[in-house]
């Protein structure tokens, strides 16, 4: 049973934190990364969301500056901790592209008492495709991804390897 599930049926069990990376063989947005991230707010759960934060900055597409990325996670990240030490469950509706991010906020859950499970969308890319051409920027769920940009998320993602124990797949088959 994966944390998502545990949230329903162990509401009092010590706190955890959840990672989500973006599927489709890549750290694509449109994965459903976000919505699964939602649905574990709206039953208690802390989001910590860059997407949401550079919103409502006034930034409606992908890629932010990466002053504007690297300071929101920056508080972000002190928020986690805190939210962890204090009980809280955690999700980082983040996409962890890289094994050493995922490793990072593995370790900071860890040092909290928290369990950690990692979930991987395995989403196809023309599904994502298909999202991403749908996005308006109304919201914060719904940044604009411009160009190339999925394709160098696509090429540039490291997939969870056999020994990150702590992951959960999560298939999309149209």
């Amino acid at each position: 049973m994966h944390l998502c599930q545990q949230t329903l049926t162990q509401p009092n069990s010590p706190a955890r934190v959840l990672i989500p990376g973006r599927g489709s063989r890549a750290v694509s947005p449109g994965a459903g990364k976000s919505t699964y991230a939602r649905a574990l707010e709206a039953v208690g759960w802390v989001r910590f969301s860059t997407d949401r934060e550079a919103y409502a900055m006034g930034y409606t597409s992908a890629p932010l500056p990466l002053e504007v990325r690297d300071d929101i996670r920056a508080r972000q990240r002190l928020g986690i901790k805190e939210a962890l030490e204090s009980g809280s469950d955690v999700v980082a509706d983040y996409a962890f592209w890289l094994r050493a991010q995922r490793d990072d906020y593995r370790t900071l859950g860890r040092s909290c008492g928290a369990t950690v499970e990692v979930i991987y969308f395995d989403v196809p890319e023309d599904v994502i495709r298909e999202r991403l051409a749908a996005r308006r920027a109304e919201h914060a769920d719904d940044m604009l991804v411009r160009g190339n940009l999925l394709t160098d998320y696509i090429a540039g993602f490291e997939i969870p390897g056999a020994d990150e124990d702590d992951v959960t797949v999560v298939s999309f088959r149209p």
